[in-house]
């Protein structure tokens, strides 16, 4: 059985058990430190699991102007998949870096942080992006998992060997700017914006020129899918809150959307888990928009 969207710290040991091929994937970061989350995985992280780096493995370079105008990182030769300040590789990039870590299309996938999914929900959405359905969340990340005695280690990475991954038809949707801003205002469109609501309504930004949102989106915080205990949510109690937020708004017209496509896919995956369908991911999120000329911004509480 493929586990496909979020699986318990339980079943894990019992895929692990069993012998079934997998990879486990430690997707700790931290923004305001980058260094942090490769760190963090040095120290503790459950055996035989690979680090991804968001900005290293999960995205591709960029040449984006940071706050103060400086340039982040050059940009590379060819085209990222979206643009902001986690641009998406490219699908052909990010399936050899896939066969360079020993990945293969049988494999069943397992992606944790301690950050509250939310940066393991980037790859999680990347391998269904590249049409790879047998990927889950680990439900409560690595504090779920030693909460039940489950082993860590600070040993090193395991070494890598080289397989053939085939990229096949993409599971779900990515949107680019031209997509948003052509459909603002239409009902086959709700964006849903994932920040904390002091973004949403402009009173601080830390990272992005320009505070505020995108017209007409709805926040949904994604801090907000995670229960006390520090797992998602019940589906039905997860179903209520996002029904409440799209107040009668059809949930195939979402677009999700946060600083730079990361934080989203909590939401994206929470909708999922609820039984909502699949939906659509602006990867290049406020980032992107906030530094295209000409479109439209908006402060406050009001979408």
């Amino acid at each position: 059985m493929a586990y496909t969207t979020l699986i318990q710290p339980a079943q894990l040991q019992q895929l692990i058990d069993a012998g079934t091929p997998h990879m486990l994937f430690d997707c700790s970061f931290d923004l305001m430190q980058p260094d942090a989350g490769a760190a963090a995985y040095r120290a503790a992280h459950i055996p035989g699991a690979l680090h991804a780096d968001l900005e290293s493995d999960l995205s591709a370079p960029h040449g984006l102007p940071g706050k103060d105008g400086e340039v982040i990182v050059a940009l590379e030769e060819g085209e990222p998949a979206s643009g902001g300040r986690h641009p998406l590789p490219s699908r052909e990039k990010f399936a050899a870096w896939l066969s360079s870590i020993g990945f293969a299309n049988g494999m069943q996938a397992v992606v944790y942080d301690r950050n509250g999914a939310n940066y393991c929900g980037r790859l999680w959405w990347m391998l269904k992006w590249m049409g790879h359905d047998g990927v889950a969340v680990l439900d409560g990340g690595l504090q779920g998992w030693q909460a039940i005695g489950g082993a860590v280690t600070g040993d090193q990475e395991p070494a890598h060997f080289q397989s053939n991954f085939v990229a096949g038809a993409p599971l779900l949707q990515l949107v680019g700017t031209a997509d948003v801003a052509g459909h603002l205002g239409d009902a086959a469109q709700t964006v849903l914006d994932a920040r904390a609501a002091p973004r949403y309504r402009g009173e601080v930004e830390p990272l992005d020129p320009i505070a505020g949102h995108i017209p007409g989106a709805l926040n949904r915080p994604f801090a907000e899918n995670i229960g006390a205990d520090g797992r998602f949510k019940p589906a039905a109690q997860l179903r209520a809150e996002f029904e409440a937020v799209l107040a009668g708004r059809d949930p195939a017209s979402v677009v999700h959307q946060c600083g730079s496509g990361v934080s989203a896919v909590p939401n994206l995956l929470a909708m999922q888990i609820a039984g909502l369908g699949t939906t659509r991911l602006y990867a290049g999120s406020w980032s992107e928009w906030s530094r295209t000329p000409g479109l439209p911004t908006r402060q406050g509480a009001q979408p």
